[in-house]
């Protein structure tokens, strides 16, 4: 497995060879001692989540402010998504930037990012299965969401009309999250 940092700080693209053949393909998605190095804290799943999504649906912009902080390990299992990583610390050089990375189930690439970034995606076919593993359990009181179509982020989806939760809908902008102090410090 290898690692190639990403144009923000703590953001990661983890290729892993896959092995094809008439019976279809094998790979390894997820190594923990690849991830024990300097360029990236220790990561250790305390939580493992699974979401199957239909085409054009936005989940996100999600994160939390647990205490510990969580980092996540994206990995596409079923389908395609377009993966979104948005710098939400206010004192980062990249505040407010955004990057995308294509995951499809066939391509052996997961994203790893850490604690303090927002995350969202999009499901380009149906039935998109998306696999998460967390650092720290999930807390109904500590996780918040950004509006994925914020005006001053510009995010350009790849899709029209996009299926959006009641959550994700009533989503505050970025802006409106700073000035209530619940963005990551």
């Amino acid at each position: 497995m290898k690692m190639k940092e990403l144009e923000i700080k703590g953001a990661w693209l983890a290729t892993s060879p896959v092995f094809k053949d008439d019976r279809g393909f094998f790979r390894e998605w997820f190594k923990a001692n690849t991830l024990r190095n300097p360029a990236t804290d220790d990561f250790e799943v305390m939580q493992a989540n699974l979401s199957v999504s239909q085409k054009g649906v936005i989940r996100g912009i999600h994160y939390s402010l647990v205490l510990e902080g969580q980092s996540k390990w994206i990995t596409c299992v079923a389908g395609s998504i377009w993966d979104v990583i948005v710098d939400i610390r206010p004192t980062s050089p990249t505040y407010k930037k955004w990057i995308c990375v294509d995951l499809n189930a066939d391509s052996g690439d997961s994203i790893l990012i850490s604690a303090g970034l927002g995350h969202a995606f999009m499901a380009l076919e149906d039935n998109s299965t998306v696999s998460y593993l967390l650092s720290s359990p999930y807390s109904p009181s500590d996780e918040y969401e950004i509006s994925p179509l914020d005006p001053e982020l510009g995010i350009r989806w790849p899709a029209k009309n996009p299926v959006l939760s009641t959550k994700d809908s009533a989503a505050k902008t970025l802006r409106q999250m700073q000035d209530s102090g619940k963005l990551p410090s």
